[in-house]
């Protein structure tokens, strides 16, 4: 088998289960969402498309590559149904009509016209999906932003720019446009798309983080693939694109699958958050207690200020009075290190094993030490930390019965006089 077969094959195979991810990730966030089932649509279509195509070039079967081109011919009327969805605005009904008709009588003439014409097809085809996807994104583009929100706006953005830079992967798809690529690149765009759909789907730190992520993801491949190529016993410029974007391919792929697999894990089991909203607690010290279930806060331990004696408690108020969690690898905490209320909380950190302290209360001294392990300390779990805080300052305290003259048993207590 030829090595530019063998390079389509894999890349459009990676592409359809990546796409097919991408559906299964999009419809789990919002399985009843207006624009869900649109997106899923499209993808599924799409996805179908770079299944059949590297099927049918891995086999050398002409019917599949055939059969394929009736998703490759309706894929501008799922991007314009998209559109629709994005702008909650209707296209032109010409447009709809044109997209409509023109997808049927191309997919009619890709699978059963004559084989002589196939390069004529493959021409206008090539055409009608430029132009499909120029126009979708001209309407994104010309949109009356006052008519929507501004999330709307700043996802519309990303959507057509990645229509944009999607148009030079697939002129990669059609020989005739592209005679000398050694590889097709529409599947890879396809998965740039999808990546970059979900990442913007996300917070602002988490987009940044996401595109970091990925920048990183495609350079590790590159790389990899051109040490592959290297191992080769004869290696040109072509067939080391070969390589590098079977590479970037895979591992695009590959980080789809991992982030569905994470989310899926991770809505199964329940974090701190989840645990204390749907605990029943109802004071303070029955909310440390369910805390102490989760695998962060299971050596976490409460202090009041009666159990710091040893540390000097009046030293320590005025260091906590503007703190709220402390980290052992932050100290001394922007004073000197020999600081006696730093040296102090040194102290108590160090004879705990402890890598945090929540602040409860600087007056009276209220502390909650705990080690948190290394695999566990991230950014999601320093958050996570800061919101436990606030939840367990607004908790009441567990109040005691009192007798008249101050005990605390009240079921000891005297009779009240006259009764």
């Amino acid at each position: 088998m030829m090595p530019g077969v063998v390079a389509d094959s894999v890349v459009n195979l990676c592409g359809a289960i990546g796409l097919a991810v991408a559906a299964a990730m999009l419809y789990r966030r919002d399985p009843r969402g207006p624009l869900t089932a649109r997106l899923v649509a499209l993808l599924a279509l799409v996805a179908s498309l770079f299944l059949l195509r590297g099927i049918a070039w891995w086999t050398d079967n002409a019917t599949l590559d055939r059969i394929s081109l009736i998703p490759a011919a309706l894929i501008p009327v799922g991007a314009l149904i998209v559109t629709e969805g994005l702008l909650r605005r209707h296209a032109h009904r010409g447009l709809k009509l044109a997209a409509l008709i023109g997808g049927i009588v191309l997919a009619l003439a890709g699978a059963l016209g004559p084989v002589a014409l196939e390069n004529h097809h493959t021409a206008v085809l090539s055409a009608f999906q430029l132009a499909g996807f120029a126009t979708c994104a001209w309407l994104l583009l010309r949109r009356d932003r006052a008519s929507l929100l501004a999330w709307e706006n700043r996802a519309i953005d990303r959507v057509a720019f990645g229509a944009l830079i999607v148009i030079p992967f697939i002129v990669t798809d059609f020989r005739v446009l592209a005679p000398h690529m050694p590889v097709r690149l529409g599947a890879l765009g396809a998965l740039l798309a999808v990546t970059a759909m979900l990442i913007a789907g996300s917070s602002a730190e988490a987009q940044r983080q996401g595109v970091w992520l990925t920048s990183l993801r495609m350079t590790g491949a590159a790389l990899l693939g051109a040490a592959a190529a290297a191992l080769a016993p004869e290696v040109d410029a072509a067939q080391l694109m070969r390589f590098c974007a079977v590479a970037v391919a895979g591992v695009l792929t590959i980080g789809l699958l991992g982030d569905a697999l994470r989310a899926m894990l991770e809505a199964r089991q329940p974090g701190v958050l989840d645990s204390i909203g749907a605990a029943t607690a109802s004071t303070r010290d029955e909310l440390i207690a369910e805390l102490t279930h989760q695998p962060i806060f299971e050596s976490a331990r409460r202090y009041r200020e009666a159990e710091l004696a040893a540390y000097d408690p009046p030293l320590l108020r005025d260091f906590l009075a503007s703190r709220r969690v402390l980290r052992r690898a932050d100290a001394p905490w922007g004073l000197a290190a020999n600081d006696p209320a730093v040296e102090r909380m040194v102290t108590l950190m160090t004879a705990r094993h402890a890598t945090h302290v929540i602040v409860l209360s600087h007056e009276p001294v209220d502390l909650i030490v705990l080690a948190v392990s290394v695999i566990a300390a991230d950014p999601a779990t320093e958050t996570a930390l800061a919101l436990v805080r606030r939840l367990l300052v607004q908790a009441p305290e567990a109040t005691t019965p009192t007798c008249d003259d101050g005990r605390a048993d009240a079921a000891t207590c005297p009779p009240a006089a006259g009764r």
